[in-house]
């Protein structure tokens, strides 16, 4: 049942958004339709620029605007605390330098150092031992104070210059527009809110956090541009230390940008002189912004948050060293990220290249691709001392007397950073915004067919859009135009590389060509349609079978738990609903047959929900697809599967791969492999079964998605881990089966399939899209066996087997780490 087009694409007439200097005003655009109501107000901030071969002219005259910086192009009179002026990179230093915290470390590691040296009878020669201890003490504080004043210079932004920062954002927005042509654009509404918060937040000294979504290079360079155009203080940049690179590495730490190792490898003065800067940022009200997810995502969807600079964060609040902090999620989107293509190499296994200033300019083409829009969405900010508040009130109603109503004890400080993590994630996905080209490479990669005709794109697509909305997401919109021209421009961004075009046939067709970077932007959709593509996948373990409606009917039971097990599998993956399983599932199936998808069998008995609204009260007993989705081809039931069958192929190509890790006999029994080459492994023996048809998607060779499923492997305690004492090893961390998991071996050496780990293989399967080749379930195991014993064994060739001294991890300490991640 398709929507119509009234209810699928609004045509909201944007309002121009004005902006000069701390003035903001809303007023008519030049494209105006009256009869439609304004619901979604939003403008490119961000416009062309002149250029000097079209127009010299008028390039001269731009540049000299940001020469003698007129109107808001000054940039001086900021919303927020005092920055880029003579000066500011020396003060700084000295503030977090002069911070209690870093002094106490300072003492701490010199004391240490002093009983070493005296216990090495260092001072026993002198005739003053006092006196020589003293001088000592005070070599070392100076020392000490030495480099962390080095590591300061080095980390810290350098704010210094009004000039130069006026030259950095006229040089980063002609680069940034003549890439995403279509410039930057940003909710007026969302836009005129964070003004307000910004300017509460600068009288009472307290900073915003920018807590956005990292997909891309361009992800900070375009909130830079955003607060440098309205007028609020740049927040400075929490950056890895791998683009402090020669030339770019100081341009953008002028700009803003703070260095951070990717791993403080257990440095105690290193770790203290973060806290401490971060303490010195908060307390002094300037902003900053980090990225929630660590790294950029290579897979299109948000990942999991990284608790790293977070937990800085919250320990300046929470210690009470900071009154406060303001919470800002920011969602950052675009029609096309400029760096898929280097991202599907590293996902199939090339190393990741070294980041250099010729590489970030060339690999982006920036002075020639059309990439369309970008959109950037603000999250209504929120405090997080109120956050820290409401979290300790909810433990301590639940569980007075816990570990965890004790707000510094380590279990309560695990669950607050996590339950903040997850509330950011959350409140990104509520405010991010479906481009067309995401609708676009969705549709095409969840239709059964090898193309689609230009009606049927345009026809998933508005069906699409209004399921979105219906979801609670949101759809870019261009200014009412239909939804064939909207198509037509997603499909122009997205270029034959990724999507093709026949057009000698009687309707024009089109294929997806590149279906592994066209799942990049599927996976922008992924987030709203979980629920519903759990409940499919359930379903489709009886709806695979075949026969008729009473032989693919399930049971709620049967159903309950397929689901649970799916979610518990790709709990690393996604991020659910907080309701809980039960109430999550009774609201999706109720949608599914409001939507016409499902039909449901109810009892009169009344179903135990606690109360939970919006469900249904009446007990479910079975669940089946309705004959309308029969009758239109099971299109929107395919398509839900389509959703998460290559994270379904994905763990179970991992778990499949766990059977090759069975020891070939008794020398190898105890032996420890290295987890990378598993995991390299692992790649070769998908692209091995998609080549031979037993993987119906290439895209589940995904190195993060199999590295999630060897996540979940140890979390569930399939297999054991150690740090490797080898030092020639070129991973830290080993892993082995562990013996209640290990497969046995028949008389001829082959591994048999039977045990635990061959019953929760079987499990996944179950969902997994049935295909010609695996009809056959006793020749799969056979073939599909044989090769991963085959790269198995490679693995074992090279294994490194522990000596009586080596001592494994404590499989306790694992199992505790777990279950402090599920509080």
């Amino acid at each position: 049942m398709s929507p119509s087009k009234a209810d699928v694409l609004p045509q909201p007439s944007a309002p121009d958004l004005d902006i000069l200097g701390d003035q903001v005003t809303i007023h008519p655009g030049g494209y105006v339709q009256p009869t439609v109501p304004e619901d979604a107000p939003e403008r490119n901030l961000v416009e062309h620029m002149a250029r000097f071969r079209e127009s010299p002219l008028d390039f001269l005259r731009e540049i000299s605007l940001y020469v003698s910086g007129t109107g808001w192009r000054a940039y001086e009179d900021v919303i927020g605390q005092p920055i880029y002026y003579a000066g500011f990179s020396d003060n700084m230093k000295a503030m977090i330098m002069r911070t209690p915290m870093l002094q106490q470390r300072i003492l701490d590691l010199t004391n240490k150092r002093l009983d070493v040296e005296e216990k090495a009878g260092l001072f026993s020669q002198a005739q003053d031992q006092a006196k020589a201890k003293s001088i000592r003490r005070g070599e070392i504080v100076s020392s000490l104070q030495e480099v962390a004043l080095g590591l300061t210079d080095g980390m810290i932004c350098k704010m210094e210059s009004n000039r130069f920062i006026r030259f950095a954002y006229y040089s980063a927005t002609q680069l940034l527009t003549r890439a995403y042509h279509q410039g930057i654009h940003v909710s007026s509404e969302e836009v005129l809110r964070l003004r307000s918060v910004v300017e509460t937040a600068a009288k009472n000294k307290h900073s915003i956090i920018f807590l956005p979504c990292h997909r891309s290079h361009v992800d900070y360079v375009s909130l830079q541009l955003i607060c440098y155009r309205l007028g609020i203080a740049l927040p400075t940049v929490v950056a890895g230390d791998n683009l402090k690179i020669p030339v770019l590495g100081s341009f953008l730490q002028h700009a803003g940008a703070m260095w951070i190792r990717r791993s403080f490898a257990n440095d105690a003065l290193y770790t203290t002189l973060v806290q401490s800067y971060m303490d010195t940022l908060l307390q002094n009200g300037f902003n900053v912004e980090c990225f929630i997810e660590g790294g950029r995502s290579r897979t299109g969807k948000l990942l999991s948050p990284k608790f790293g600079i977070l937990s800085f964060f919250m320990d300046s609040v929470l210690s009470g060293r900071v009154g406060d902090a303001i919470i800002c999620p920011v969602s950052t989107q675009y029609d096309k990220v400029v760096e898929t293509e280097s991202y599907i190499s590293e996902l199939l296994g090339q190393p990741k290249p070294q980041e250099n200033l010729k590489d970030f300019l060339s690999a982006s083409s920036v002075l020639s691709l059309k990439l369309g829009r970008v959109d950037v969405r603000f999250h209504e900010p929120w405090s997080l001392r109120s956050f820290i508040a409401e979290q300790r009130a909810r433990v301590s109603d639940a569980k007075p007397s816990s570990a965890l109503s004790d707000p510094l004890s380590p279990q309560s400080r695990i669950r607050l950073l996590r339950t903040l993590g997850y509330r950011v994630l959350s409140d990104i996905n509520a405010v991010s915004v479906v481009m067309p080209t995401a609708l676009i490479g969705t549709v095409l990669l969840t239709l059964r067919g090898r193309g689609v005709g230009k009606s049927e794109l345009i026809r998933r697509v508005e069906w699409l859009s209004a399921r979105v909305r219906a979801k609670g997401g949101r759809v870019a919109h261009f200014a009412g135009a239909p939804t064939s021209t909207i198509i037509e421009r997603g499909l122009d961004v997205l270029g034959p590389g990724l999507v093709g075009t026949i057009d000698d046939l009687p309707e024009t067709t089109y294929t997806a060509v590149d279906r592994f970077q066209l799942s990049f932007y599927r996976n922008m959709t992924i987030h709203l349609f979980i629920s519903e593509a759990l409940v499919c996948a359930a379903m489709y373990t009886k709806v695979k079978q075949g026969g008729g409606p009473d032989n693919q009917r399930i049971s709620f039971g049967a159903l309950y738990e397929q689901v649970g097990f799916l979610s518990s599998i790709f709990r690393g993956e996604f991020i659910y609903p907080t309701a809980g399983l039960l109430v999550n599932l009774h609201r999706t199936l109720l949608g599914l047959e409001s939507d016409g998808v499902i039909t449901l069998t109810r009892s009169d008995t009344r179903a135990d929900l606690n109360n939970a609204p919006n469900t249904d009260a009446h007990e479910i007993l079975s669940v089946e697809l309705s004959s309308m989705e029969r009758k239109n081809g099971r299109e929107n039931f395919d398509f839900y599967n389509f959703l998460l069958w290559p994270f379904i192929e994905s763990t179970w190509l991992g778990a499949v791969s766990l059977m090759g890790l069975t020891p070939p006999g008794p020398p190898q029994s105890d032996a420890w492999l290295d987890i990378r080459q598993a995991q390299e492994t692992t790649q070769t023996l998908g692209k091995t079964l998609y080549h031979q048809g037993d993987l119906s998607y290439f895209e589940a060779v995904n190195k993060e998605t199999l590295k999630n499923a060897y996540q979940l492997f140890v979390e569930e305690g399939i297999v054991l881990i150690r740090k490797s004492s080898i030092k020639s090893s070129p991973s830290t961390t080993a892993i082995r089966l562990a013996p209640d998991w290990t497969p046995q071996r028949d008389q001829f050496g082959s591994i048999v399939p039977e045990g635990r780990l061959w019953e929760f293989i079987e499990k996944i399967a179950k969902s997994r899209r049935e295909g010609k080749n695996r009809r056959d379930g006793a020749t799969v195991s056979t073939r599909v066996l044989r090769l991963a014993d085959l790269v198995g064994k490679d693995l074992f060739a090279t294994a490194v087997v522990p000596g009586d001294g080596e001592i494994l991890e404590d499989q306790r300490r694992r199992a505790k780490r777990k279950q402090e991640a599920r509080l």
